[in-house]
C-alpha cells in the first residue's frame, strides 16, 4: 500500500484509491441523490468512485463528478471512476457498446476501472433481469473467456483504462487466468466482504495470483428484501460496540480500518453528508494500526458462518 497517496497498485501498472464511495441507490431513495452524495464525497476527499451500468445512477454520478472538475475541485486524473458490464452485455460484440453507452451517460472519455458484474449471463434485450413466463431467469450461453477477450479489446481502444471482475469465486477467477492467449489478467475481485462474511480464503487466493480484492457491503449486508432479516446487523455486534469504545471510534471506522489492514479496497455507500465525511477519517487514523484484525480474525468465524 503506498500509505502517501492512500492507494494500492494493480497488476497492470495503475493505481486505485483505498477508499472508495458506492453510488448503488436503495429503491426507495431518489437517483438525485447519487448526484448529492457525489458532490458531497469528492468535497471530502473521496477520489474513488463505483457505479455501474445497472444501478442506473451514471448520468447523475457523472453530472457530479464533471461539476466538480469544472469548479477545480478536482482534476479528471484525479478520480478513479469504475464502471461494470451488466449480464445481458456479455455476447462479445456487447460489450464494447455497453461500455460505450455508460461513458455517454457520465460524459467522460474513459473509466478507470470497467468490471464483469457477474460471472452469469442474462439473454440480451430490454429487460435487465429477462424471465420467461413462470418467471425464471433466462440465462445465456456464452464463455466467459469471450466476454473478457472482449473487455481485453476495450482496454486497448483506451475506453477504460484496466479490467477486472466482481462476485468472481476462485473457480472463475482461474478460469480467465488459464484463458489461451490471456493478454490482461484481472486487477481486482470485487465482491461482498465484512466481518462475517471475511472472504478469508478467497483472498488469499487473489493475493497469490497478484488480483487486488476490493470489498462492498463493508459495513454488513444491507437490510434490504433479499436479506434475512434475523441476521445480525454487523454495526451491533458486542465486539465492534467494544473495540469502537477503546478507540473512541464509530463501529463503522472500526470495521473499514479491518479491512484496510487486510489489504482490501474498501467501498461504503452513504448519502448521509455527516456519514460520508465521517468515513473519510478512516484515512486520517493511523492510531488504530494492527489493533482490529487481530481481533475480529478468530472470533468472528462463527458469524461468518451463522445460518449456513
Amino acid at each position: 500500500m503506498d500509505h502517501k497517496h492512500q492507494r494500492v497498485a494493480l497488476n497492470d501498472g495503475h493505481f486505485i484509491p483505498v477508499l472508495g464511495l458506492g453510488t448503488s441507490v436503495p429503491e426507495k431513495v431518489p437517483k438525485s441523490e447519487a448526484f448529492k452524495a457525489t458532490k458531497i464525497a469528492i468535497e471530502a476527499g473521496f477520489r474513488h468512485i463505483d457505479s455501474a451500468y445497472v444501478y442506473d445512477v451514471e448520468e447523475e454520478v457523472g453530472l457530479a463528478i464533471r461539476s466538480k472538475i469544472a469548479d477545480g475541485t478536482v482534476k479528471r486524473e484525479d478520480i478513479f471512476y469504475t464502471s461494470k458490464l451488466w449480464s445481458t452485455f456479455h455476447k462479445p460484440d456487447l460489450v464494447q457498446s455497453s461500455l460505450e453507452k455508460s461513458l455517454k451517460k457520465l460524459q467522460l472519455d474513459y473509466v478507470d476501472l470497467f468490471l464483469m458484474h457477474f460471472p452469469l449471463p442474462l439473454q440480451p434485450g430490454t429487460q435487465l433481469l429477462p424471465r420467461d413466463e413462470q418467471g425464471k431467469l433466462l440465462f445465456e450461453t456464452v464463455d466467459l473467456c469471450d466476454t473478457w477477450e472482449a473487455m481485453e479489446k476495450c482496454k486497448d481502444a483506451g475506453l477504460t483504462k484496466s479490467i477486472g471482475v466482481s462476485n468472481f469465486n476462485c473457480q472463475h477467477l482461474e478460469m480467465i487466468l488459464n484463458k489461451p492467449g490471456l493478454k490482461y489478467k484481472p486487477v481486482c475481485n470485487q465482491v461482498e466482504c465484512h466481518p462475517y462474511l471475511n472472504q478469508r480464503k478467497l483472498l488469499d487466493f487473489c493475493k497469490s495470483k497478484d488480483i487486488v480484492l476490493v470489498a462492498y457491503g463493508a459495513l454488513g449486508s444491507s437490510r434490504s428484501k433479499w436479506v434475512d432479516q434475523s441476521t445480525p446487523v454487523l454495526l451491533d455486534d458486542p465486539v465492534l460496540g467494544a473495540l469502537a469504545k477503546k478507540h473512541n471510534r464509530s463501529p463503522a471506522l472500526i470495521a473499514l480500518r479491518y479491512q484496510l489492514q487486510r489489504g482490501l479496497v474498501v467501498l461504503v455507500s452513504s448519502f448521509n453528508e455527516k456519514r460520508i465525511k465521517e468515513n473519510m477519517q478512516v484515512l486520517r487514523d493511523f492510531g488504530l494500526q494492527g489493533s482490529c484484525a487481530v481481533s475480529f480474525t478468530c472470533v468472528h468465524l462463527s458469524h461468518a458462518f451463522a445460518g449456513q
